[in-house]
């Protein structure tokens, strides 16, 4: 059974998932949501699952730097309420303050990418981002 790990964004979900170990996190891909429209992506997220077959999901928490929660945070919360009343899988939290900023800085030096090409794939590094943190964080 693997672990999912998504970066929830306002137009695009990022998805990592474990290798079935849970040991290391590689991008799937990225979701195209539109939250104004309520088009979550849930029907692609519900493939992916079986796909994969995905035990529990790990959920960006984009924290202020001051620790509170903010619209950003609030958002992935209520994205993961949906994920929970679908699947009927274990939601985790994990903090993702930064990740975004890592996964750029991460592309722009070591994979040279230009502002066109990290702006299709920053949300899937930063899933992966997630997803690591978590499964580092969780390593027996």
């Amino acid at each position: 059974m693997r672990t999912m790990g998504l970066d929830v964004g306002s137009k695009t979900v990022g998805v990592a998932i474990s290798d079935p170990f849970g040991w290391t996190a590689q991008g799937i891909e990225t979701i195209k949501i539109n939250e104004n429209q309520e088009d979550f992506g849930m029907d692609r997220v519900k493939e992916l699952i079986e796909e994969y077959e995905v035990s529990k999901i790990v959920v960006g928490l984009p924290k202020n730097m001051n620790n509170s929660i903010g619209p950003r945070a609030e958002a992935s919360i209520q994205y993961a309420e949906i994920l929970k009343e679908l699947f009927k899988l274990p939601i985790i939290f994990q903090d993702e303050r930064l990740t975004t900023v890592q996964a750029e800085r991460m592309l722009i030096e070591e994979g040279n990418a230009s502002r066109a090409k990290r702006k299709k794939v920053i949300d899937k590094v930063a899933a992966v981002m997630i997803l690591q943190n978590y499964l580092d964080s969780n390593q027996n």
